[in-house]
């Protein structure tokens, strides 16, 4: 029977709710939604979508390696973006972690994100390797 983890990323931002970075149950790995939030709090790239993708996936990489896994394991990401204009700016970081990986994905324009300086949030599955 697969056991449930909760995972929380060393450097990371301090939860802003009742939730965990990450969980981990059997061979999969979820992730919940992450910003471009430092390990104070503070706004990394205010006003740059750009600079908040690369930081975000930055975050998502980290959290990958705690079990092991890396953007080429990631079966589907959720963006959540606050001007869809900003999905190719976001695609460019995108391609630089992942490659030549492709996961399912899916983006979504929402009103706000939980501050309203963000622009961007990304959430993950993924297979944990053997």
């Amino acid at each position: 029977m697969p056991v449930r983890e909760e995972l929380v990323v060393p450097g990371g931002a301090p939860a802003v709710s009742h939730y965990t970075d990450a969980v981990r149950f059997g061979d999969l790995l979820h992730v919940s939604g992450m910003v471009a939030l430092s390990p104070d709090g503070e706004i990394v790239g205010a006003g740059d979508v750009t600079a908040q993708a690369r930081y975000v996936h930055e975050l998502l990489g980290k959290t990958f390696a705690l079990v092991g896994a890396s953007f080429a394991d990631v079966l589907k990401v959720t963006v959540y973006l606050t001007d869809i204009d900003d999905r190719q700016a976001v695609n460019e970081v995108r391609k630089e972690f992942f490659g030549v990986e492709k996961p399912a994905s899916t983006l979504v324009q929402v009103s706000a994100l939980i501050l309203p300086e963000l622009r961007v949030e990304i959430e993950a599955v993924v297979g944990i390797p053997s």
